[in-house]
């Protein structure tokens, strides 16, 4: 046998092998898709099953964070009788970015346009309360810096806090 017979043989044995694993694939290839397909959902419902969760908990704990630093109950729990502007001024600033910090995490688990809302009323209660003060006198007292930010909020058409929980609930609704 000559080398130019077996060299032939060789070639048409793989092309063989080769058109035998094509025709193989060609019919398994539906089945094959449908196998990873299932795969791919079965992971989805474990992975959803776990999540939902911590989704529906991130969404409750966003709520009570919005409800902690409307100002409305935050001045009812930091307001005590004599107290300085300026000490009254600090217990709010550092209870709304102490509660924002303490939610930070739940961004992971909630719409961005949702986080980026509550972010920003974040930031606009913080706002208030330093331009609340720079409006009244020096020698103001807490009770004075409680009235202007009461004022202030009642002179808003629409309550920013409700508005960002009905947000809260709206995504809460797309998760089902």
């Amino acid at each position: 046998m000559n080398t130019t017979q077996i060299l032939v043989d060789v070639i048409i044995l793989f092309a063989g092998v080769f058109m035998a694993l094509m025709a193989v694939y060609y019919i398994l290839r539906n089945d094959i898709q449908r196998f990873f397909n299932l795969k791919t959902i079965e992971l989805n419902k474990e992975s959803r099953a776990h999540i939902l969760p911590l989704r529906l908990q991130a969404h409750e704990r966003l709520m009570i964070f919005v409800d902690r630093i409307n100002p409305a109950n935050l001045l009812v729990r930091l307001h005590q009788q004599g107290i300085a502007i300026n000490t009254l001024q600090a217990a709010i600033l550092n209870e709304v970015r102490s509660e924002y910090q303490h939610n930070i995490t739940q961004q992971l688990y909630i719409d961005s346009v949702t986080w980026g809302v509550v972010r920003k009323l974040k930031e606009d209660t913080i706002a208030m309360v330093n331009n609340a003060v720079q409006g009244l006198a020096a020698d103001a007292n807490g009770i004075e810096l409680s009235k202007a930010i009461l004022q202030h909020m009642a002179g808003i058409e629409e309550n920013p806090y409700d508005l960002t929980i009905e947000l809260i609930k709206k995504d809460i609704h797309r998760l089902f």
